[in-house]
């Protein structure tokens, strides 16, 4: 009887093991808790001191001269930092102390190094402004001494503005007779001296023509600036046979509008009758405002 019933026991009639049904609630709570540990190591690798922030934007403002108003990607919810003074911050803590090598500096300090830098700049401009001039005055130099050869170192008059070199001719009876925009033969043998030295030398020319403030009624051209024009363009056409290319050259008249001497001045009968030729300076603005400058150095 023992035997049977032992036989049963063990050949299939024990009971099933019980299934657990609410194992994924531990592989969800762990993929939680490991989402949870995620994001609170991005948070912390995110999140910035807004007060130390504020501090290092409001110095970089004043350093670089600007606005201390900056578009950052902050909450609204960041700390009142109106008590802080952007003389006086200290940099290093502001980055967080993170090996940064920045000092403070207060407001004096940052307009004394911007003043520094205008004063290099300034210096370094007027250096250029005093190479430049010596390349004028050694233009100068050649046209002197081929005008000199030909005994015609009175027609000319040299000066230095913020345009570059002026080669002032006088025009009365030598460049060009009353009312008329024809090169004398005096006029040409002026022109032929100072072509050489025109021509061997990179920079652009501009051709003016003026008139003196005598109101002598013109039978060759309607008015002062139609003969002043031609005057410029005559000179203009002259040097192109002589080498110079159109490219580098330009013609203006201006009558009687930029006199050297005022009409009080007897000499302005005749000084104000001119042709002026300007190598031009190829230097910047700031540069040729300060020609005039270096030249009276000289």
């Amino acid at each position: 009887m023992s035997g049977p019933k032992r036989g049963r026991r063990h050949g299939g009639g024990h009971d099933e093991e019980h299934e657990n049904h609410e194992r994924w609630l531990l592989t969800y709570s762990d993929m939680i808790t490991l989402l949870m540990v995620l994001f609170i190591v991005m948070f912390a690798m995110s999140t910035v001191d807004a007060k130390k922030f504020d501090q290092l934007k409001e110095s970089l403002a004043g350093a670089f001269g600007g606005s201390q108003t900056l578009v950052t990607g902050g909450s609204s919810g960041s700390p009142d930092t109106s008590g802080v003074s952007p003389d006086q911050i200290d940099l290093q803590s502001a980055a967080g102390g993170q090996g940064a090598d920045v000092t403070t500096l207060s407001k004096q300090e940052q307009d004394k190094a911007v003043q520094q830098n205008d004063r290099a700049k300034a210096a370094a401009d007027l250096q250029k402004a005093r190479d430049e001039v010596a390349k004028l005055k050694a233009i100068e130099q050649k046209m002197t001494e081929l005008l000199a050869k030909q005994g015609l170192a009175d027609s000319v008059q040299f000066s230095i503005d913020q345009r570059g070199l002026v080669v002032t001719i006088i025009t009365s009876s030598v460049v060009f007779g009353g009312d008329s925009a024809e090169l004398l033969s005096q006029g040409k043998e002026v022109l032929d001296a100072v072509a050489p030295a025109l021509v061997a030398i990179p920079n652009h020319l501009e051709v003016g023509g003026h008139t003196n403030q005598l109101p002598v009624p013109t039978k060759n051209y309607p008015s002062a600036w139609e003969l002043s024009t031609a005057r410029a363009s005559s000179v203009v056409r002259y040097l192109l046979g002589k080498g110079m290319t159109a490219d580098r050259m330009t013609a203006a008249g201006y009558a009687d509008t930029k006199p050297l001497y005022p009409p009080s001045d007897p000499l302005s009968i005749t000084r104000n009758r001119r042709v002026e030729v300007v190598v031009l300076s190829d230097q910047s603005a700031e540069v040729k405002a300060l020609l005039p400058t270096a030249a009276a150095e000289k």
